[in-house]
């Protein structure tokens, strides 16, 4: 059984329980508790009422709750409800759906705020709290510290309405069926998936039923179905975008034309051609965006990657009058970059992508019916497509550390980068981060000569690994 770490009675005013994205950690320890996710009910009712109360005076708030499929939400699932009940808000339930669906029924219902359960690519044992504006967007740092703060400080203890003020639970029965309407319609209307043959690994999460139903409606012709059993146990479990020998599998046995394959809450997406081969993030955003260019749609004629895409994916746009616009990692700092320029098309290496035409975040079958409509008009397969993308080869190094100091107090690994980036000689690139949710520091090198970057790249791991770390 898993233990709690020590901690004081008292509440911190200094603590943080949000990370990059939400609440995070293993279920029934904290921060991912019944207690605190009660608290966290209360504090976001009331915040997001104060936040609603100025437009709409005589409204009585409401928050969607929807979550994938993993045991411990259940147990969420009640205490957020209670919390939020507590403080006068209605919860509408809409039970398992992909994140991207939780985003788009708090918009559909005109809901002052969205909350989905999912620990996204995580195993089973692990879950999280995250939370979205009444526009689909994910909620600012700014609110997200005043929920925060108020889980903490104790502030709203004594607001408890009574009798009526109380707020009720209802069920959104329809809620699956308005998703997968709302995700077919960033298909062609005249156009079908007759023509292909898919094979579909949903990770046994979020999407287990929604991905199936937009797939067999617009027409496709499913070679295997997989993964499709949820159990509470078994999400992202030897499946799914995280695991793609799954899928790679399912398709040479089958002789499908493309595979598709999420994360536990289909948030995101990996491919997979006909000839086995994974397509990724970057592939799949190079299709898009190229295609996007060509028909005179990509805004701004730019595409938002993140700084762990790769090199090529510079030359390829600007090869097609286009250009990319580098964030830090993590959807949110993408979709803030879409949102700062006005921009439709952005996305991460990981398979997690936005097309802004359609929706307010990450949407795995909305980015692979993307791809399926381009295979359709072109009558290409997707091995042939892929190939606008000349990827740099990549050396990647992920190092335990003991310690995180600041990079240029480490000067020898700072010479060695110099000495690599002068013999790269602008034909690619080093990158050097700590992770903000582990104790490693991550290394990445591109260029293109793939034994050279390695040999880089073992010579730059090896004085980290000299100064900082771990034993």
């Amino acid at each position: 059984m898993r233990k709690a770490p020590n901690s004081s009675n008292g509440a911190n005013p200094e603590r943080r329980i949000f990370g990059t994205d939400g609440v995070r950690g293993v279920a029934n320890i904290e921060p991912v508790t019944a207690e605190t996710a009660l608290k966290l009910g209360r504090a976001a009712a009331h915040v997001i009422t104060q936040l609603g109360s100025g437009s709409r005076p005589a409204h009585r708030a409401k928050i969607v709750l929807g979550k994938d499929t993993r045991l411990s939400g259940y147990m969420l699932e009640n205490a957020l409800a209670a919390g939020i009940m507590s403080l006068g808000v209605d919860v509408l339930l809409i039970g398992p759906l992909p994140t991207p669906g939780v985003a788009y029924i708090t918009r559909s219902l005109r809901a002052d705020a969205g909350i989905v359960l999912s620990a996204s690519h995580n195993p089973y044992e692990d879950n999280g709290i995250k939370f979205f504006r009444h526009d689909g967007y994910k909620l600012d740092d700014e609110i997200e510290s005043r929920i925060e703060n108020l889980v903490f400080s104790g502030k709203i203890e004594s607001i408890r309405p009574t009798a009526g003020k109380i707020g009720r639970a209802t069920r959104i029965d329809d809620a699956l069926g308005r998703y997968v309407e709302f995700a077919k319609r960033s298909f062609p209307r005249g156009l079908t998936l007759e023509s292909l043959r898919v094979a579909v690994d949903v990770a046994n999460g979020a999407a287990y039923k929604s991905t199936p139903f937009v797939l067999r409606e617009l027409g496709a012709n499913f070679a295997v179905l997989s993964h499709d059993t949820p159990n509470g146990r078994n999400i992202n479990r030897d499946c799914g975008s995280t695991y793609p020998e799954e899928i790679r599998r399912l398709v040479k046995e089958t002789r499908a034309q493309v595979g598709i394959t999420h994360d536990g809450d289909a948030d995101r997406v990996l491919l997979c051609d006909e000839t086995g081969e994974i397509v990724d993030g970057d592939e799949i955003m190079a299709i898009c965006a190229i295609d996007l260019l060509q028909r005179g749609c990509l805004a701004r004629n730019t595409l938002v990657a993140t700084v762990m895409s790769n090199f090529g994916l510079d030359e390829a746009l600007r090869a097609h009058g286009g250009q990319v616009v580098r964030t830090k990692v993590g959807d949110r700092y993408v979709i803030e970059e879409m949102m700062k320029g006005d921009l439709n098309l952005g996305g991460e290496q990981s398979g997690h992508m936005i097309f802004r035409d359609y929706t307010t975040t990450g949407d795995g079958i909305i980015s692979a019916l993307q791809i399926l409509r381009i295979m359709v008009e072109t009558g290409k397969p997707l091995s042939e497509l892929k190939k606008c993308l000349s990827k740099y080869p990549q050396a990647q190094r992920n190092l335990t550390v003991k310690e995180k100091p600041p990079l240029d107090t480490l000067p020898q690994v700072a010479k060695l980068i110099r000495e690599v980036e002068d013999d790269l000689a602008g034909r690619g690139r080093v990158l050097l981060r700590y992770s903000g949710t582990e104790p490693k520091i991550r290394l990445l090198i591109e260029g293109r000569d793939g034994a050279r970057i390695n040999a880089h790249a073992d010579r730059i791991a090896g004085s980290i690994a000299q100064y900082i770390g771990a034993e």
